[in-house]
């Protein structure tokens, strides 16, 4: 972060604000977050915060980064060095309370917001909608109760476009109420980009325990939770099945192509947790073991995998993942599987995967 001179006046007016900052005039103007080419490379962008002491913590990308306080106004501040190509998820820190930006129209849920960089591609079907803003629900919803994995839960199904083949999009709720995946499936469809689709929203209880290679999740959605959907009144071919997931629910997806080939042969999958083994999680740095975890080792077992057709994506940031999903990816295609590479312009973060889930799920509709 570089610093500014405590007693310049106009200090920001390069980057778009007028006046002193704290007055009226400042403020009436404010709009961030503001991006400047930093001289060797990258962008410093601006962040502002109207009030008490604050920091802003990003999502799977950098440390906190504390604001500093102009002279004694209420206009705190940070300028931050950003790479190339950089979509973020970020909050404000104050005390023990998180919240959005208030200055930054682009929200992700109640108290978050997204940043991007110039260069950052643009994301087309994912509307712009505040901290404020409630995401519309699909209307119809299935009440699961599975014996296999113990409690209830709730799932939505949505037709966009009339519905079609099934996408089975793990961490269901994250798509619902932080970022609106359902407008942005139905835009994509409208567009002629996507064939009609019938999303199914599945929520994860407890994620480690469920995405991190069980079988008893994928037998449970095969036998319990898919005939639900049939008889939910809403077209699904799930011959066609898609399952879409990120992270662990990307483990999983790929994982459930291995073990159960008849029931998955279409994935999306972004940041696969492919750094997971049975015991990387009692480890100093779960990243640290064998490249590629349990699904590499899988993979390095004879098979065919020519009914499998899997599109890849990882932040381009996420320089520790990189090494274990370069594995997977090499592996899956020497195995015979059709597959799709590609690298997003975030790290680890669902703001920037927004984009490869829609094209990649197209993709493995074929």
């Amino acid at each position: 972060m570089r610093g500014l001179a405590a007693d310049r006046e106009n200090a920001f007016v390069e980057f778009g604000l007028p006046g002193t900052p704290g007055t009226d005039e400042f403020w009436a103007a404010a709009g961030t977050p503001a991006s400047l080419p930093a001289g060797d490379g990258g962008w410093v962008t601006l962040f502002l915060w109207r009030g008490s002491e604050a920091s802003i913590a990003f999502e799977s990308w950098s440390e906190p980064v504390s604001l500093r306080r102009w002279k004694d106004t209420d206009c705190w501040y940070a300028e931050v060095r950003m790479p190339e190509r950089l979509r973020v998820t970020y909050q404000f820190l104050v005390a023990d309370a998180a919240y959005a930006d208030p200055f930054n129209p682009v929200g992700a849920g109640g108290d978050r917001s997204i940043a991007a960089t110039p260069d950052a591609p643009a994301q087309p079907h994912w509307p712009i909608l505040g901290a404020d803003d409630v995401l519309p629900l699909p209307r119809t919803r299935i009440r699961w109760a599975s014996e296999r994995l113990g409690g209830r839960r709730t799932v939505r199904v949505h037709p966009a476009g009339g519905g079609g083949p099934v996408v089975l999009l793990l961490d269901g709720d994250d798509w619902l109420h932080l970022h609106p995946a359902m407008t942005a499936f139905d835009s994509a469809v409208a567009s002629g980009e996507m064939p009609p689709v019938t999303v199914v929203f599945l929520p994860a209880k407890d994620r480690e325990a469920e995405f991190a290679c069980r079988p008893d999740l994928w037998r449970a959605i095969r036998d319990e939770l898919l005939p639900l959907v049939a008889e939910s009144g809403v077209r699904a071919d799930q011959d066609r099945l898609v399952v879409a997931g990120q992270s662990l629910g990307g483990l999983s997806a790929v994982y459930a192509a291995l073990e159960f080939p008849e029931l998955v042969s279409r994935v999306a999958c972004q940041s696969g947790a492919f750094w997971w083994a049975p015991d990387a999680m009692d480890l100093a740095d779960p990243l640290g073991g064998p490249v590629g975890g349990a699904i590499a080792e899988r993979l390095r077992e004879p098979a065919d995998l020519s009914g499998l057709r899997v599109a890849f994506d990882v932040g381009e940031h996420e320089t520790r993942m990189l090494p274990h999903c370069e594995s997977v990816e090499a592996l899956a295609e020497q195995a015979g599987a059709t597959v799709r590479v590609s690298r997003s312009a975030s790290g680890h973060d669902r703001a920037g995967w927004r984009h490869a889930l829609l094209r990649d799920v197209a993709w493995a509709l074929g």
